[in-house]
């Protein structure tokens, strides 16, 4: 069972301090979409609870693809298939210098995979974090995310801002870059992105390796 709670405003980063006041109430009052593995269940965000169904789960303004990342979905290349949208067209690579392409984040998004999650322990919670790669979604397609290689789930991504000089920024009605678990639960994360070239990359990550203070 989980909830997404926090927004992180500020591009570029994988942490932040501790919600303030304001932050919490604002998003009490509000309460935002559940993320959720596909299994049965209810799930509560802010103080709605939520019926969890199998393969069809609500997230932010999108829909969960249910996916077996190490079922008939997955290919030898480690791509999840089942997840990736259909009827995905290729975008022209132009530089358009405000990194908005595959060819302008791919090299960022390939040095920095190290960053593409993060995991904070807080209130008695788990916190997972992907604020990095929705920081460069601009030149992405999709997303998906696996914890613990429950179900993959494709995580609809913001739109890209194309209006203003920073495209990448996450303003407060596009969602949030985080999900909170139980304490201690979180233990791997795979994410699967596929550029606006149509290319695809993964990452798994041991909580070891992106918890944070």
């Amino acid at each position: 069972m989980l909830d997404i709670f926090f927004a992180m405003l500020a591009a570029g980063m994988n942490g932040a301090p501790a919600p303030s006041g304001d932050t919490q109430e604002l998003a009490l009052a509000q309460p935002p979409a559940v993320v959720a593995p596909a299994q049965e269940g209810t799930a509560t965000a802010g103080s709605a609870t939520v019926q969890i169904a199998p393969d069809n789960v609500t997230v932010g303004q999108g829909v969960v693809i249910g996916g077996n990342a190490t079922g008939a979905g997955a290919q030898d290349n480690g791509f999840n298939m089942s997840v990736v949208p259909a009827g995905l067209v290729a975008e022209p690579q132009t530089p358009s210098g405000k990194f908005t392409t595959a060819a302008e984040v791919k090299p960022i998004l390939s040095a920095t995979k190290g960053n593409w999650v993060a995991v904070r322990e807080y209130d008695g919670k788990d916190w997972l974090y992907v604020t990095h790669v929705w920081s460069w979604r601009c030149g992405l397609k999709a997303m998906a995310i696996s914890v613990n290689d429950e179900a993959m789930q494709n995580w609809p991504l913001p739109p890209c801002h194309e209006q203003f000089t920073t495209p990448n920024a996450v303003l407060e009605d596009d969602g949030l870059p985080v999900l909170t678990f139980q304490p201690g639960s979180v233990e791997t994360i795979t994410i699967q992105i596929v550029y606006d070239d149509l290319s695809m990359d993964v990452g798994r990550f041991e909580r070891g390796n992106v918890l944070i203070p």
